[in-house]
């Protein structure tokens, strides 16, 4: 049994607990919270028997063997490296971290114990995800990708309304392309690996950090274009192009509908339905790393490796 402690309060910290539910061996007993008051009821309000206050108490704890790190992104290294130094394995929310300084120190400090370090990017773990990786070789040589994420925050009301919540906070390391972003971002990272160079265009708000944004990666023969915004929403579908024909999904995260259309008109679904809520599968994926306890293994690389182009593309929008 993988016994998973959190961090953070958040409604992607209770989504994960129930995930959590849906997956063998993997049981939630401790949550982790700034204060009492709010420990307990989180605790409470998911059953969860155990609530702490001192993320480090929690990381020593020996009734717990992993952490899931959902704190704003800018306090993510600091608590990873914590529960890194206590040796326990750490399932972090995306994106990881905010520079790739950090993310390989945490690695050779991850290496060092023992532990996996896994970023949280739920939809690569999905089966339609691995069904998109299979088809993408239906359209031929791709011609341009378009990618998006475009959901309108109810942060936003709140941030039009004075106040700074952390996902419109820079100093905290929120912003459209951190929040939503990643998700295409990953995708392209995944798919095609690291871009030849980034093209960041911000939708800047007033203080500074962005609401809406356009990135183009650029790769040998085509470019992606990935949009983001939480100021906005948008109802199109995410495409990838070639001569052979044209992917189409619903979403990038998590993609529930998955469809090929061959440049003669012919349409077939090559997506499936999840059988889980979508966070059971990076949960699962979390799981068998761990209880495999092999830390060089393709897939465990694979997983850093986009991890690693991934912080590498943030880095070059920040720049």
């Amino acid at each position: 049994m993988l016994r998973i402690g959190t961090v953070g309060t958040s409604p992607i910290t209770g989504k994960l607990i129930e995930a959590s539910k849906e997956v063998d061996d993997v049981e939630v007993v401790a949550v982790c919270s700034r204060t009492e008051k709010s420990a307990h009821a989180f605790a409470k309000k998911f059953y969860v028997e155990r609530a702490f206050t001192d993320l480090n108490q929690m990381a020593t704890d020996s009734e717990v063997d992993a952490v899931y790190v959902a704190t704003p992104n800018t306090m993510h290294f600091e608590h990873v490296m914590s529960c890194l130094a206590a040796g326990k394995h750490v399932l972090c929310e995306k994106p990881l971290f905010m520079t790739g300084e950090e993310l390989e120190q945490a690695y050779q400090e991850a290496d060092r114990q023992g532990v996996v370090l896994l970023e949280a990017m739920r939809h690569i773990h999905a089966p339609n995800f691995k069904n998109l990786m299979e088809s993408v070789s239906k359209v031929g040589n791709i011609s341009s990708v378009y990618l998006h994420r475009i959901r309108y925050s109810s942060k936003y009301d709140r941030y039009l309304a004075g106040e700074i919540n952390s996902v419109f906070s820079k100093e905290l390391g929120g912003g459209a392309t951190r929040d939503l972003g990643v998700y295409p971002l990953a995708t392209c990272a995944a798919l095609f690996g690291e871009p030849n160079s980034v093209q960041f265009t911000p939708t800047r708000l007033e203080n500074g950090v962005d609401g809406a944004a356009t990135i183009v990666l650029k790769y040998n023969r085509f470019h992606c274009t990935v949009m983001c915004s939480k100021i906005s929403t948008s109802y199109n579908k995410s495409e990838i192009h070639g001569d052979q024909g044209t992917l189409m999904m619903d979403n990038v995260a998590p993609i529930t509908s998955l469809s090929f259309t061959s440049t003669s008109g012919e349409s077939i679904d090559v997506g499936v339905e999840d059988l889980l809520p979508n966070m059971s599968y990076e949960l699962i994926t979390f799981r068998d790393l761990v209880n495999r306890s092999d830390l060089r293994s393709d897939s465990y690389n694979y997983y850093r490796s986009v991890s690693r182009i991934l912080v590498k593309i943030l880095e070059q929008c920040e720049s």
